[in-house]
């Protein structure tokens, strides 16, 4: 296999998107997916990256910063950072994601942003970034744009950047103090797994106690993670402590599309999704 034979490594942001522009990339950040990817195209005699653009050196797209209305998550942040940082509640399904992402070593290099442009339909990342509403900030030498994460992805490894583009920050929105949020993951083992399932619930309450926002997403049962329209609907005005498992059946989880795979197969795919997402709903009523 033929080595990468043109390495750069930027220090601000105007520098790294004028070298993007000019060609083809590949964008390194924490290299938790580049560097194996390498190494097993170099085993199997396949072709690999040959243009890499380091970012990990722009300082600029680091950090987490909680704003008035939304929180910031620069695309240099790591898993790391981000379940130390001192979140809301709400975030508490992305932290319960991050704790899933490889082991210590790996959360502490890997980023939330890569974990996204990897696009893998089992990136643990993914399912609560789309219950928490999140939004990719994309930058290119012709402007700045925002789009949903839940769009962003667009399949198995495809994502929604453009030639000369780079991913500079997510954005979460600001939700009440009453918001919880819940994570779920399902695989063969407890740590350094492939999921066969996960689940992510977001939900806010009004000063009643019921429930005015709902956001449930299931990764790993489609190629790409996939909210639960119905089942989200149905749960607006209900309190926690109502039995909300009852709401979770073949037609509120129409949205999947499971496979058969090494892992596992479609149906218990389906079944592993209907309980890991009772479980995130009834443990909501305590606290959990």
């Amino acid at each position: 296999m033929k080595m990468p034979s043109t390495y750069e490594r930027p220090h601000t942001l105007d520098v790294a998107l004028d070298i993007l522009a000019s060609g083809s990339w590949t964008v390194l950040s924490g290299g938790t997916d580049i560097f194996p990817g390498l190494t097993d195209a170099q085993a199997w005699g396949r072709s690999g990256p040959q243009r890499i653009l380091d970012i990990s050196g722009i300082g600029e797209l680091g950090g987490i910063e909680i704003r008035d209305d939304e929180v910031r998550l620069g695309a240099r942040a790591t898993w790391t950072e981000m379940i130390e940082a001192d979140l809301p509640p709400y975030f508490n399904t992305l932290k319960a994601a991050g704790r899933d992402v490889g082991g210590v070593q790996i959360q502490n290099r890997g980023t939330i942003a890569g974990n996204i442009c990897n696009a893998s339909p089992a990136a643990d990342g993914v399912p609560a970034l789309i219950a928490l509403d999140a939004d990719v900030e994309l930058s290119g030498l012709r402007g700045i744009r925002r789009i949903a994460v839940a769009k962003f992805i667009q399949g198995n490894r495809r994502t929604a950047l453009q030639d000369g583009e780079l991913v500079t920050a997510i954005y979460v929105p600001r939700r009440s103090t009453r918001a919880l949020s819940n994570f779920h993951k399902l695989g063969a083992r407890r740590y350094l797994v492939i999921s066969i399932a996960m689940v992510a619930v977001v939900v806010d309450f009004d000063e009643s106690g019921a429930i005015n926002h709902a956001r449930v997403a299931i990764g790993s049962c489609s190629e790409v993670a996939q909210r639960m329209y119905l089942l989200e609907e149905n749960m607006i005005r209900r309190k926690p402590d109502e039995d909300l498992r009852a709401l979770v059946t073949r037609d509120t989880l129409s949205p999947l599309s499971p496979i058969d795979d090494i892992r596992a197969d479609a149906g218990y795919r389906m079944r592993a999704a209907q309980n890991l997402v009772q479980r995130a709903l009834a443990e909501l009523g305590t606290g959990s």
